[in-house]
């Protein structure tokens, strides 16, 4: 059996779309890839991604929000950017083989403009689980997705 690949989704809090990412890794590829999500700063868990995860069947309430520096030690197979600014001032991380970006709007950011609208919570909650709809088709496309991106270093 081949061992597990290590992935790390990178975002800016880690606090929802990368709490996302490693909550459907773990329950679509569990078997294939053995995912972490960090922050370049740490935001606290998103207690909206909780719940709509959570209708999706994926517990991530223990999940936490860590910083890139509590991984720093450790090697992965890629890196994942979810949100341009985890790209944009993404860390080097040694041993990293391959990282990839893919760009998922902000759903607090989205909600928040929402209700700036008069949108009502459920409006909200439905950025919420549209993101994460978007994560879950991307998972579904792992490791090949990773495997066909270059090096980007």
């Amino acid at each position: 059996m081949a061992p597990k690949l290590k992935i790390l989704y990178l975002c800016t809090g880690n606090s929802c779309r990368s709490q996302m990412a490693e909550g459907w890794t773990r329950a679509l590829k569990g078997d294939s890839i053995e995912p972490y999500s960090a922050g370049i700063e740490t935001h606290g868990l998103n207690q909206t991604a909780v719940e709509v995860m959570a209708e999706g069947g994926v517990d991530i309430s223990r999940h936490t929000s860590k910083h890139i520096d509590s991984l720093r030690d450790m090697t992965f197979d890629g890196v994942i950017t979810v949100c341009d600014n985890a790209r944009e001032t993404c860390p080097f991380l040694p041993g990293a083989q391959k990282k990839l970006h893919v760009g998922f709007t902000d759903p607090p950011a989205m909600a928040k403009e929402l209700a700036s609208k008069g949108a009502d919570l459920e409006e909200q909650r439905n950025c919420y689980r549209l993101v994460r709809d978007e994560i879950r088709a991307f998972v579904e496309t792992l490791p090949d997705s990773l495997d066909r991106q270059e090096n980007s270093e």
